[in-house]
């Protein structure tokens, strides 16, 4: 009981003095008379802006193909040397070639036998993978 006491007191003994400005718990508090303001809105010198519509995207943002292009690729990029000439080497692409390359017209090169085996195959797990060096 006494022990209990004992205890009790001096727990009660150190909330006390808790409360006080100082002693043992003293510690530097914020001020919370001393707030900083913020500076006024301040109207955009361009006054031809036009209010957002519903539904449109953020000019700013772009659309979402254009932030995740942007996310993979880091954004647009300067061609290389090399890349420009091989893009000028290539010349102007067909506007129709998409429509043209189904046409049973069109002249195909028949790759063989090997072509048609090597993408029929089935996918393996590359446990039993050999290669072979021809001589």
């Amino acid at each position: 009981m006494r022990k209990s006491t004992v205890a009790i007191s001096l727990v009660s003994l150190a909330s006390l003095t808790a409360c006080g400005s100082s002693g043992l718990f003293d510690r530097d508090r914020p001020d919370e008379f001393a707030v900083s303001r913020q500076p006024p809105l301040v109207i955009p010198p361009d006054f031809t802006l036009v209010p957002p519509q519903p539904g449109q995207p953020r000019p700013q943002t772009g659309g979402v193909q254009q932030q995740t292009l942007e996310a993979l690729f880091g954004g647009p990029q300067a061609r290389s040397i090399t890349e420009s000439a091989v893009v000028g080497q290539a010349g102007e692409a067909d506007a129709g070639i998409r429509s043209s390359v189904g046409d049973p017209d069109t002249y195909t090169v028949d790759k063989g036998s090997v072509t048609r085996d090597i993408i029929a195959a089935p996918e393996g797990d590359g446990q039993n993978a050999q290669a072979a060096v021809p001589e």
